[in-house]
């Protein structure tokens, strides 16, 4: 479940118990509920299951310039896909391998197949004649903190994801 400040920005994704809590105690309200939902029953209470809730009052968050490197952040920013080959994403590569002093980060850091990343072990790319489609980048924006860290992103929530224009 989505969790958006007073001013509709994500902040994180809710454990179901925490969200409904929330919702009970009069702190959020339902911004999107999930069509196919299922529903909570107490003795005196029904609550639809909502995809994205947002909080009554405002929440200042602390600042952070870098996104986290993450696994899913990687895998996310490369649409699950191989940068080699285009198939179906599987592991983490570092294009410059850590054993010759690639660092750790998310300009090195590319989505890759099983396959592909066997195939290249602890080569350079210019040993093996492969090249990148394109440079990877470090990602910006508060979004991309709240998906670094989550393992699924409902459809639901992609509205409320976009950076502001």
């Amino acid at each position: 479940m989505l969790l958006l400040n007073a001013t509709y920005e994500p902040l994180t994704a809710l454990p179901l118990r925490r969200a409904i809590v929330l919702l009970v105690c009069g702190k959020a309200e339902v911004v999107h509920d999930d069509p196919a939902g299922a529903l909570l029953h107490s003795a005196r209470l029904e609550v639809t299951v909502p995809s994205v809730i947002r909080l009554e009052n405002y929440v200042r968050v602390p600042y952070r310039a870098k996104v986290p490197l993450t696994r899913a952040g990687v895998m996310y920013r490369d649409h699950y896909r191989c940068v080699y080959c285009g198939a179906r994403a599987e592991t983490i590569d570092h294009v410059i391998p850590r054993s010759r002093s690639g660092p750790h980060s998310w300009t090195n850091c590319v989505a890759s197949c099983a396959r592909c990343n066997h195939r290249k072990s602890d080569k350079l790319l210019s040993e093996l004649g492969w090249t990148l489609p394109r440079k990877p980048t470090a990602p910006k924006g508060p979004h991309w903190r709240l998906l670094a860290g989550v393992r699924h992103t409902d459809p639901l929530w992609l509205p409320y994801l976009e950076p502001a224009a």
